[in-house]
């Protein structure tokens, strides 16, 4: 089966992988965003999938608008591709694109369809603290995500994971549903489903407000923001940007496999969970922990932290080296 892939970041390179891997398929060209400049010397840098059709010697297509670039859209037709397979690319395909392909433009998305359409469907699902998540495969129309469903995976959500590793496990996942997905349009094996648009959420793009810590929600969303957002969440402290990483609520469901590992944390927890303070104080200093901060409900263990500056560390050494007293206050 001939196919012109579209995609851009690092999500969609195990998709693209498993096509060009696969002597069923035969991979015709690939279309990504334009090269952007990055790092301190502003150099263009290229898409991880750019980087990926390079190293196969394919053709690059990098319109920067597709939707009026006549000349690309040309360059699609004469591919007389069987499917455009479309994973994280970053532009809608207007009409005239969509119907190319002999047997459709088929998208592969980070959510169980209809929920979480739009740009941030995974950040958004742990953000929410969802359980489960999962990716589908669907085929393309104008609107944004609302095409007809074709196959889904699910995948559950513990209760650390982060964005990034939720991230890496879907587009393992999605790349097998993707080439079954294929596979089955060719043989007429599956029924599209036209969405529910009652049952249907959206998952914007995250704009910088929301990376901000507000100490006074509860310790809950703040750890399900911080995972959500990985790795851009921030707060104040004495006047400097301090990024968060990595914590875990002081609520027994989330802290029980450290009272586990440590006789430490289970002898001084009855006095940990009877602590009370001001959203955004320093309560705590748990050796080879963190510090405990109270939220505006419940307490939440900082683990893992970068102040403006600095590198990266674990929140118990960030503790020491600024000699953070108890009381102290994160804006």
């Amino acid at each position: 089966m001939k196919v012109v892939f579209f995609g851009t970041p690092q999500f969609a390179i195990p998709s693209l992988e498993a096509l060009l891997k696969d002597e069923q398929f035969k991979v015709e060209a690939v279309v990504s965003q334009p090269d952007k400049r990055r790092g301190r010397g502003s150099q263009m840098i290229p898409s991880p999938i750019k980087e990926l059709a390079l190293d196969y010697q394919l053709p690059v297509l990098q319109p920067e608008r597709l939707r009026k670039d006549l000349n690309i859209q040309q360059q699609l037709k004469d591919t007389k591709a069987d499917f455009f397979v479309v994973v994280a690319y970053g532009q809608i395909l207007p009409p005239s694109v969509l119907a190319m392909p002999r047997l459709g433009c088929i998208n592969l998305h980070g959510s169980i369809l209809p929920q979480y359409r739009g740009a941030a469907p995974i950040q958004w699902s742990i953000y929410y603290g969802d359980k489960e998540t999962g990716i589908t495969t669907m085929l393309m129309d104008e609107g944004m995500d609302t095409g007809a469903i074709l196959l889904k995976s699910y995948l559950s959500i513990g209760l650390l994971d982060n964005a990034e590793g939720v991230s890496d496990q879907l587009a393992k996942q999605g790349s097998d549903l993707l080439k079954e997905t294929l596979l089955k349009l060719n043989k007429g094996e599956i029924d599209p489903i036209i969405q529910d648009n009652a049952q249907a959420s959206y998952a914007p793009l995250i704009k910088k407000a929301d990376y901000l810590l507000d100490w006074s929600k509860s310790a809950e969303s703040l750890h399900n923001q911080v995972r959500g957002f990985f790795p851009d969440c921030q707060t104040s402290f004495r006047g400097n940007l301090l990024k968060v990483f990595r914590t875990v609520p002081v609520y027994e469901e989330y802290f029980k496999p450290l009272l586990v590992e440590s006789s430490f944390l289970s002898e001084i927890w009855p006095d940990l969970i009877a602590l009370k303070g001001n959203p955004g104080q320093v309560m705590m200093l748990i050796k080879d922990q963190g510090l405990v901060i109270q939220t505006g409900e419940g307490l939440l263990l900082l683990q893992q932290v970068q102040l403006s500056g600095k590198r990266l560390q674990s929140a118990w050494d960030f503790a020491n080296g600024m000699r953070i007293a108890l009381g102290e206050q994160l804006a």
